[in-house]
Parts: structure tokens; C-alpha cells; sequence
């Protein structure tokens, strides 16, 4: 007989993670399925990962054990989470549906509005990536290294753009800050999915090579190199996305 799948609590950084994206708000039901429903678009709980029980999730959040049931029916609705019966059974993480253009309005979002939400992602990153190599942990740096890998293992543009969701937090997140955590969650939910779809698996190796750099950097301890290498990164997505947005505008155009 196959035994259980084990039942583990969800990571330190998950949580940190969950707890930053509540904003100062109060553990209502409502609420907590609203962080859950955001981490999971995240990607810092993972398509198809089980969740822990209801006792173990609850204490995780701080939250009472009714309140996060009442949560997780809601994410039940939402077709975000799907419960199993017998004994390898419990609370999943549902499978995304839909393509990697999903997120309305993303691919609408003119030169200009990309420019200035790359702007502030300048900022917000490069100042947690700063922050980052002076008060990272070295458990916090060695979550880093494993959502680096994370990312260099991802095959398909969704696991990518999953994968680089979490390293992108869990850099705010060794920077002790929750305000940033928050604010990075909000620009990455905000700058969608179109990125990967954008890159090659060339692009993909440089990629996680530039995140390996930014790791050695906060290891090191050495905040402007981990500042530079941040930036840098936002700097070629905006890019990217500014090239793409303006070949859309060409090809319209002779439409």
C-alpha cells in the first residue's frame, strides 16, 4: 500500500511572504484567502504542492483554525485549491488554468506606463536587494540559492516566471522589511507573465546567472554590487517589454 505524502508546514519565507502581502490587515477569512490566492499566483506556494493541515496552516498564520477553514473554502470557489479524500488526500494547490497572457491588461500597458512601473521597480528592488546584503541571514541567503536553482530547473515560461516571482520576494524578504516584501509582491503581481514568454532558453541561462551574481553579492555582504546587479535586472526586462511593446506598435501600424 503507498504510503501519505508527508505533511510539512509551509517554508519560513512562505510565510514571512504571506504575512508581509496581509499589509497590516487583521486575519478575517476573507482576507487570509485573498494573501493565499495572491501567493499562489506568486508562486511561492507551488501548483499541485499539498498544503498542511488546517491545525498546522492556521498556526503558521496566527490566524484561528475556523477562520482558515473558512478561507480555504473560499479558495475552493475560487478553483484555486482542490481537496482530496483518503489517506493520500488533503488540500492541493490546483493547477493554473489559462495561458501566460492571463493577467488582464498587462499586454495593453503602453511605452510609457511600462517605463514608469519599471521605474518603481527600480527602486523597490535595488533598495531590497541593497538592504538585503546587510542584514541577510545565512539561512535567508541559502533560500536564495535553492529559488536560484529553482529557477534554473524551470522548464516552461509559467515555471519561470513562478520561480523568479519567489526569488524576487525572498530577496525583499532578507531584506528585513515588510513594506518592501509588500511592495515587491505588488509590482510582480502587477508586471505579469509577459517577460518569459519573451525569453529563450538562452536568455533563461543568463537570467539565472545574473540571480546567482546577486546571491553572491548579498553573501558577500557587499550592498552596492547587490544594488547594481538588481537594477540591472529590472533595467533589461523594462527593456524587453519596451521592444516588444513597440514592434506590437510597427506591426499594427502596417496592419
Amino acid at each position: 500500500m503507498a504510503s501519505a505524502p508527508p505533511v510539512s508546514g509551509l517554508t519560513t519565507a512562505a510565510v514571512r511572504a504571506i504575512q508581509a502581502l496581509g499589509n497590516g490587515q487583521s486575519g478575517r477569512a476573507d482576507q487570509i484567502a485573498d494573501r493565499l490566492a495572491e501567493a499562489i499566483r506568486l508562486g511561492l506556494i507551488a501548483p499541485g504542492e499539498r498544503l498542511p493541515s488546517e491545525a498546522t496552516l492556521s498556526d503558521q498564520l496566527g490566524v484561528a483554525t475556523l477562520t482558515l477553514r473558512e478561507a480555504l473554502a473560499t479558495l475552493r470557489e475560487r478553483g484555486l485549491v482542490v481537496t482530496r479524500r483518503g489517506r493520500a488526500g488533503g488540500s492541493f494547490v490546483a493547477r493554473p488554468a489559462g495561458g501566460p497572457h492571463s493577467r488582464p491588461g498587462h499586454a495593453d500597458l503602453t511605452v510609457r506606463q511600462l517605463r514608469e512601473l519599471g521605474d518603481l521597480r527600480l527602486a523597490v528592488f535595488g533598495t531590497a536587494a541593497f538592504l538585503a546584503a546587510r542584514r541577510a541571514t545565512a539561512p535567508e541567503i541559502e533560500t536564495l540559492r535553492r529559488r536560484a536553482a529553482r529557477l534554473a530547473a524551470a522548464d516552461t515560461a509559467a515555471e519561470r516566471r513562478q520561480a523568479d516571482a519567489e526569488f524576487g520576494v525572498a530577496v525583499a524578504l532578507a531584506a528585513q522589511s515588510p513594506r518592501l516584501t509588500q511592495e515587491e509582491a505588488n509590482l510582480r503581481a502587477e508586471w505579469g507573465d509577459l517577460t518569459w514568454t519573451l525569453l529563450g532558453d538562452a536568455d533563461h541561462a543568463e537570467a539565472v546567472r545574473g540571480r546567482l551574481a546577486l546571491v553572491d553579492a548579498i553573501a558577500a555582504g557587499d550592498p552596492e554590487r547587490a544594488r547594481r546587479l538588481a537594477e540591472q535586472q529590472v533595467t533589461d526586462e523594462v527593456e524587453l517589454l519596451i521592444r516588444w511593446r513597440v514592434g506590437v506598435y510597427q506591426t499594427e501600424a502596417e496592419q
